[in-house]
């Protein structure tokens, strides 16, 4: 339970959203998980896990990667993705994100990757996309947008531990012939 508490407390929440007085750190009854409850209205606040949604678009034998132009890992390269928003789908996040980073309007494919981040309280889930066309631009969050071939990847500047392993998925798979969905238990992002 140390271990829970203190992942809690990089969370800090100090009042409510629902009547504005102070929370504690308890374990409400019926629960087995620390929770931050309201001492006056005793709402439970519960904190889940953030969803990173995104997509692996691929134009024949290359897929497209942005170089980030915001922290984390600033000029990092990395898959168009991002925090799925309230009222929509997974699949309306992925390309929602694909155009605002990338400028690249996309057909979905099927999930392909589903990764779990717990240290950063996020589930990362990547849907492979064969791109429309090739007019793409780099959007707000993106310094550049290229394609790259399997051999130009820059493994060394990729952003996250999650879209590496998704780029390792799909090479693999590729080479085998079909892909699958794949599922992983990441350290950190």
């Amino acid at each position: 339970m140390v271990q829970k508490l203190s992942d809690l407390a990089r969370f800090l929440m100090k009042f409510c959203s629902a009547c504005g007085h102070a929370v504690i750190l308890r374990i409400p009854a019926g629960d087995q998980r620390a929770r931050f409850v309201c001492t006056h209205c005793h709402a439970i606040h519960y904190q889940n896990p953030r969803n990173v949604v995104g997509a692996l678009p691929v134009w024949g034998d290359q897929v497209l990667l942005c170089r980030r132009a915001i922290e984390p890992r600033y000029g990092f390269w990395t898959l168009p993705a991002g925090f799925m928003e309230l009222g929509e789908t997974t699949a309306q996040a992925a390309r929602r994100e694909t155009l605002e980073e990338a400028g690249a309007r996309v057909e979905l494919l099927p999930l392909f990757s589903l990764l779990n981040v717990v240290r950063a309280h996020q589930v990362h889930l990547f849907y492979r996309a064969r791109l429309i066309d090739l007019d793409v631009r780099a959007g707000d969050e993106s310094l550049e947008v290229r394609l790259f071939k399997e051999a130009q990847i820059p493994w060394e500047q990729i952003a996250f531990r999650t879209v590496d392993q998704t780029l390792r998925f799909f090479f693999a798979d590729r080479q085998d012939g079909r892909f699958g969905l794949h599922t992983a238990d990441i350290e950190s992002g």
